[in-house]
């Protein structure tokens, strides 16, 4: 059974049990696999003896639309139209020709539902666009949360420091360690098959995802689709190459910009291709762990709670501590993402020292453009728009850089978080909004001595990143 504290009522609608199937309208976990919304609507599915009807809809008017982020999205489609064909459950795909084309779609859908279940994603425009939705639909409609190991809204409080958030994990996740979506939902599925109501199909046509011409959609054509293949499958190999290889050395060439250690699941967890419940399970194979393995002490210690070895515990600091850190400020804090939302300690430094002179002041069409007077930032921007990402330590070099050279700290952020959006493959996530606002003083402390431009912000250089590694044959990869 999905544990109830995943679950989260959104109207006090009561299930329409004459109406035709189950609706499950996926949104953020598109994947067929290790997913507690689908495993949700097969319960009731089978508690009402109806059929599955799954909707998986990507519309073209939201912020930052890009061929980038459609390509993305689309291949992650194909796998679950390929997943679910020979399953007894419908697949409804529908790509959006224009904007607000496909208005209606789900209040129509959901007219013939017993029931509405979606997914509970705690950022971007997803949790406005599941509320108006729950303000239409006619019939009960509920949320899910399959986003990590612990249920995002079973914390007690807003975390403002990864420690304190780690020393209550290690307090109250082991009973969440024993409930997990279920790893194959769709062996030995034996439901009535649901049948899309004709006039629909004739106004919302079925996305032929093999056929897609982006150039025709209504998106940004200048940030380009990436080589990087989206989907569960690709998920999948991405994960066992990491775990074969990367993770042996993860420790201690994860920040290394020249060494493949990091574990490129980032935009797979964004996209909901990928759950982290089952990369936690395949690291837990790898390290032959059990939860018996967990240590009684719980200081919010990085090493030595979960019992694994020192790589693997680096690597989940990252996919649990700091991962799910950003869930639990997303899903309790509305203005997660504005200057107001940043410590009152950072805000108040930053202003103090917003008006001190500065070398360089770029604007935002040179930031984007890597025209600065550095080549070490200027390759990490190029990467960004190459490639949809830039090194682990590097992307906080970055963030760095841009608050040192904007002529204001509040325009800094506001670069820094449309660059990030526009660009990265795993922008406009809470793990994302995190690492943008941890150069401004999220999660962090205040540090001496206080500093020009930065006050008591933490200080990171190019020139010392020089120093610590070399990053020649970086600059050389990516100057244009």
């Amino acid at each position: 059974m999905t544990p109830a504290s995943r679950i989260t009522r959104l109207n006090d609608l009561s299930p329409n049990l004459d109406g035709d199937y189950v609706l499950y309208w996926m949104i953020a976990n598109r994947r067929s696999e290790w997913n507690f919304s689908l495993d949700r609507a097969i319960e009731l599915c089978t508690e009402f003896g109806k059929p599955l009807l799954v909707l998986e809809a990507l519309r073209v008017g939201y912020d930052w639309a890009s061929d980038r982020i459609h390509q993305f999205v689309i291949q992650g489609m194909r796998d679950n139209q390929l997943a679910l064909a020979d399953s007894r459950v419908t697949y409804y795909p529908y790509l959006e020709p224009q904007n607000g084309a496909g208005k209606g779609l789900l209040s129509a859908l959901a007219e013939n539902a017993c029931a509405l279940v979606t997914d509970d994603f705690p950022c971007f425009f997803l949790p406005r666009m599941v509320r108006a939705a729950a303000e239409r639909v006619s019939v009960s409609m509920e949320m899910v949360d399959s986003n990590g190991l612990f249920p995002m809204r079973a914390a007690t409080k807003t975390f403002s420091r990864a420690v304190d958030f780690r020393r209550f994990l290690q307090r109250e996740l082991e009973s969440h360690l024993h409930t997990v979506p279920s790893a194959a939902p769709l062996k030995g599925l034996d439901l009535p098959v649901a049948s899309i109501p004709g006039h629909l199909l004739d106004q919302w046509p079925l996305a032929d995802l093999d056929n897609v011409t982006l150039s025709r959609l209504p998106i940004d054509h200048s940030v380009s689709a990436l080589a990087l293949q989206g989907g569960a499958r690709a998920a999948g190999e991405v994960l066992h190459n990491f775990l074969d290889s990367g993770l042996r050395v993860y420790g201690e060439d994860r920040n290394h910009p020249q060494r493949a250690a990091a574990s490129g699941l980032s935009p797979y967890l964004h996209f909901g291709h990928l759950s982290s419940h089952q990369v936690f399970a395949e690291l837990a194979s790898v390290e032959d762990w059990s939860p018996s393995c967990l240590s009684l002490t719980c200081r919010g210690q990085r090493e030595g709670w979960w019992g694994m070895g020192t790589n693997a515990e680096a690597f989940l600091d990252q996919i649990v501590t700091w991962r799910e850190l950003g869930y639990n400020m997303c899903s309790r804090v509305e203005n997660y993402d504005a200057w107001e939302s940043l410590p009152a300690w950072a805000i108040e430094s930053l202003l103090a020292h917003a008006d001190d002179p500065r070398e360089f002041v770029y604007s935002l069409p040179e930031f984007e453009q890597a025209q600065t007077h550095d080549s070490l930032w200027n390759a990490a921007q190029n990467q960004l728009r190459q490639e949809g990402r830039i090194h682990n330590y590097l992307r906080m070099l970055w963030a760095k850089k841009i608050l040192h050279w904007s002529e204001h700290p509040k325009h800094a952020l506001a670069i820094a978080l449309h660059l990030n959006n526009k660009y990265g493959i795993d922008g406009r996530n809470p793990n994302s909004y995190s690492g943008v606002l941890w150069t401004f003083g999220r999660y962090d402390r205040a540090w001496g001595p206080e500093r020009p431009i930065f006050g008591k912000i933490r200080y990171m250089t190019c020139d010392s990143t020089r120093r610590k590694f070399k990053v020649e044959d970086y600059v050389a990869q990516y100057s244009l």
